[in-house]
C-alpha cells in the first residue's frame, strides 16, 4: 500500500507524525556538536517540529508562505522546513555559498517571508541584504555565539520562537493538529532551485506527492532497512539531499546524521559507517585522488602492493561486467587483497559498512566508477532531475554499469522522443516552475517531462544517458563530440581537477585544464619546484609537461577523433562565485564559451599564446580582475588507441 494512500502519511510532517506515534524512542535524527554525537528521538523531533510550528504562527507565518534555511546541515534546519509544511507552508533551501546576488534572485524570486539561518555568519549575510529583500519579515538564528550583542526586531532566536510555541500551543491548543490534518499530498512541500546552467536558476515546485513517490519508488528497487545510518552532507539546496534526508528518511525510517562541519565529513563518515551514500562525481573523484596521493607518498613497498592489487581488483571487475569467472588464483589474489588492502582502504573512507552507494548529479567516468566497485564498494549510478524529485532510474546491484543508469525506477514511464531526449512520466514529476508558467509549458507537454538529456536504452533495457541535449554536437567531419564523456576521460587523472573540452562543428577537440592546486602542489614540492600562487603553479613548463601526460593516458582510451589534440592551463580554478560552474559543479558551456571566446580562437587558428582577462567575484559582490599571457599547447598524436571503455 502506498503512503499517499493515507490521508495520515500523505505529507512529511505526517510522516514525522507516524514514525514518532509507532516508535518514539527510535532515533530519527542526529547530529555531531563539540565532537559528541547528539541523537533526537523521533518523538523528540516530532515534539520540535510541532513546537517551532506553533512559534512560526505566534509570528503570523501562515498557509502559503514560504520558509528559506541557508546553512549547513542541521537537524534544526530540516526541522524548520517541516515545521513550514505542517502549516501548509512551502520551504525554500538556498544554498550556504551562493554570492549576494544569487541570495537575492532566489529569496525574491520565492517571495521568501521568514529566513533560518545557522550561525552568525549566515546572519550577516542575510542583514547586509535587507534592504534588498522587501518580502521578508523575520530572520531566525539557530546558533546564538556571537549574537548577544545584536538588537534588531527582525531578529529572533531559534529557542525563543520554541518557547514562544509552546506558550501559543497552550492557548491554541487544536490549532496545530488542525493544520497538520488540512496538509494534502497535491499541496507543494518545497521550491527546489535548479542549478541554471543556461541562465537564472528555476524554482522547481514539488509536491508531498512528489517527494513521497520518489521515495517509496527508490525503497521498492533498493536495500533500504528501517534505522540504516544515512550521513547528510550535500547541500541542503540540492534536490538530491532533500530527496534523501527528508523525503526517504521520513518514509523509510532511516537515521539521518548531520556532521560537525563541511571540514570534519572525512572523518565523521568514517566514525559513523553509514549504511548507505549518495555522493554526486566530485566527490567520488576526490576520494580517488586522496587514495592516489595517499599511495604515491607510501613507501615503495606498500606502494608497489596496492598498485598491484589495484590492478588485480580492475581486471576482476572487467570479467565480472562480462559475466565471466575468475579464476582459482584470481578469487584467492582477491582474497588477500581484502584483508590487506580493499577493506582497510574502505575503512579510510567510512565506507566499510555501506550496503550500496550512488553517484548522481552528472556523470561519473567509468575508470572511477570501476575504482570503487573493485575494491568492494557497492557503488551504483542514479539518475535524475530537479523536476523529477530527483530520482528517475537506478542500478539493480546486479547490474550495475559504468555506461548506463540502470532501469527507471516503479511507476515512472521513460521514453525517447524522435530527437533523442529523454522524457518521463510518473507521480514524482513536478507541479511546475514558480512564477513561469511558459518554461512550465515548454517543460511539461502532455504531462511528459522533457529531461534536456540525450539518451537511448540498450538491449537489456538500460537507460543510457550521453550529454545534455544541447552539449551534444558533431566535429566538422560529421564525427559525434560528447564533451561530457571526454571530460571525464581527463579528470580520472588526479591532477585535473576541472576540464572543458569544445570541439562543436570544429575540426578537432581541445580542451581548458584546471589542475588540482593541492595534487600538483604536492608534485611540485617533491621536485623542489618553487611556487606561489595558483597562476604562478599553472604557467610552470613542468607542470605543463606533467598534465600532457595525464592527457595522453586518457587520449590513449578514446578513438583518435574525439582526442585532445591541443590544452591549455587555466590561470585560475573554475568557480560557482564566476559563474563559471553552477553550486552542484555542472559547467555552464555557454558562459564559459563566452568568457573564453579569444581562448577557443587560439586554439583553432593556431596561437601559441593568447592574453586573458577575467573579473572574478567575491562572495560579498565585489569584483576585481586578472590578466595572464596563457600559453597553448600541442599534443602528440597517441598513437593505435585501445576501445574507448
Amino acid at each position: 500500500m502506498s503512503l499517499l494512500d493515507s490521508p495520515r502519511t500523505d505529507t512529511l510532517p505526517k510522516l514525522l507524525q507516524r514514525n514518532a506515534e509507532e516508535t518514539p524512542a527510535a532515533a530519527g535524527i542526529r547530529e555531531k556538536t563539540r565532537g559528541v554525537w547528539q541523537t533526537f528521538t523521533w518523538a523528540g523531533y516530532r515534539d520540535q517540529m510541532r513546537d517551532l510550528a506553533l512559534g512560526l504562527a505566534s509570528l503570523g507565518f501562515k498557509r502559503g508562505d514560504k520558509l528559506s534555511v541557508i546553512g549547513d546541515n542541521r537537524p534544526q534546519l530540516y526541522t524548520a522546513q517541516l515545521s513550514a509544511q505542517a502549516l501548509g507552508g512551502i520551504s525554500v533551501p538556498v544554498y550556504q555559498d551562493s554570492i549576494a546576488a544569487e541570495l537575492v534572485y532566489v529569496l525574491n524570486h520565492a517571495e521568501t517571508s521568514v529566513i533560518v539561518a545557522e550561525d552568525q555568519e549566515q546572519v550577516d549575510k542575510v542583514l547586509s541584504l535587507r534592504a534588498q529583500l522587501p518580502n521578508l519579515r523575520k530572520i531566525v538564528f539557530e546558533d546564538p555565539r556571537g549574537m548577544w550583542s545584536y538588537d534588531d526586531p527582525i531578529l529572533v532566536s531559534y529557542e525563543s520562537v520554541l518557547e514562544a510555541g509552546r506558550a501559543f500551543g497552550k492557548t491554541h491548543p487544536d490549532y496545530y493538529a488542525t493544520e497538520l490534518d488540512q496538509g494534502a499530498a497535491d499541496d507543494i512541500a518545497m521550491i527546489a532551485y535548479t542549478s541554471g546552467t543556461t541562465g537564472n536558476p528555476k524554482g522547481v515546485m514539488l509536491s508531498h506527492r512528489n517527494m513521497i513517490a520518489a521515495a517509496q519508488s527508490f525503497i521498492a528497487v533498493n536495500d533500504v532497512k528501517v534505522g540504516d545510518n544515512w550521513l547528510s552532507y550535500l547541500p541542503m539546496a540540492w534536490v538530491g539531499d532533500a530527496s534523501f534526508s527528508l523525503g526517504m528518511a521520513l518514509a523509510g525510517r532511516l537515521v539521518v546524521a548531520c556532521p560537525e562541519s563541511p571540514e570534519t565529513v572525512q572523518r565523521d563518515l568514517r566514525e559513523l559507517g553509514p549504511d548507505a551514500m549518495l555522493a554526486p562525481p566530485r566527490i567520488w573523484e576526490n576520494m580517488l585522488t586522496v587514495m592516489q596521493v595517499k599511495s604515491g607518498d607510501a613507501t615503495p613497498a606498500k606502494r608497489r602492493t596496492f598498485e598491484y592489487f589495484r590492478g588485480l581488483a580492475e581486471r576482476c571487475e572487467l570479467k565480472r561486467g562480462d559475466g565471466k569467472p575468475l579464476s582459482l588464483g584470481e578469487r584467492i589474489g582477491m582474497a588477500i587483497g581484502e584483508f590487506f588492502v580493499y577493506g582497510p582502504v574502505r575503512d579510510q573512507l567510512g565506507l566499510r559498512n555501506a550496503r550500496w552507494c550512488y553517484t548522481g548529479g552528472a556523470p561519473l567516468g567509468p575508470d572511477t566508477y570501476r575504482f570503487f566497485r573493485s575494491i568492494g564498494v557497492n557503488l551504483k549510478q542514479v539518475y535524475g532531475a530537479t523536476e523529477a524529485s530527483a530520482l528517475i532510474s537506478c542500478q539493480d546491484d546486479a547490474e550495475a554499469n559504468p555506461n548506463t543508469v540502470g532501469r527507471p525506477m516503479p511507476s515512472i514511464d521513460v521514453k525517447i522522443d524522435d530527437r533523442g531526449e529523454v522524457m518521463l512520466k510518473g507521480p514524482n514529476v513536478f507541479v511546475g516552475y514558480f512564477k513561469q508558467e511558459e518554461a512550465t509549458r515548454e517543460t511539461l507537454q502532455d504531462g511528459w517531462l522533457k529531461t534536456g538529456d540525450a539518451g537511448f536504452f540498450d538491449k537489456q533495457g538500460h537507460l543510457v544517458i550521453i550529454d545534455r541535449a544541447r552539449d551534444v554536437g558533431k566535429l566538422s567531419d560529421g564525427s559525434a563530440f560528447a564533451p561530457q564523456y571526454i571530460e571525464n576521460k581527463l579528470k580520472f587523472s588526479p591532477y585535473i581537477r576541472e576540464a572543458v573540452a569544445f570541439g562543436h562543428e570544429r575540426p578537432m577537440v581541445v580542451a581548458m585544464i584546471a589542475i588540482d592546486m593541492q595534487t600538483v602542489g604536492t608534485w611540485a614540492e617533491k621536485r623542489g619546484l618553487p611556487y606561489t600562487s595558483y597562476l604562478d603553479l599553472s604557467r610552470k613548463a613542468e607542470v605543463a609537461s606533467l598534465v600532457a601526460t595525464e592527457i595522453a593516458k586518457a587520449n590513449a582510451t578514446l578513438p583518435d577523433v574525439q582526442q585532445v589534440k591541443r590544452y591549455l592551463l587555466l590561470n585560475k580554478e573554475l568557480e560557482a562565485d564566476d559563474a563559471e560552474m553552477t553550486r552542484t559543479r555542472k559547467v555552464r558551456r555557454k558562459f564559459v564559451a563566452e568568457k573564453y571566446a579569444k581562448v577557443i580562437d587560439a586554439f583553432y587558428n593556431g596561437g601559441r599564446q593568447v592574453e586573458v582577462t577575467m573579473e572574478i567575484t567575491f562572495e560579498d559582490g565585489r569584483k576585481s580582475t586578472l590578466t595572464s599571457d596563457i600559453q597553448v599547447h600541442d599534443l602528440a598524436p597517441a598513437g593505435p588507441t585501445s576501445k574507448a571503455a
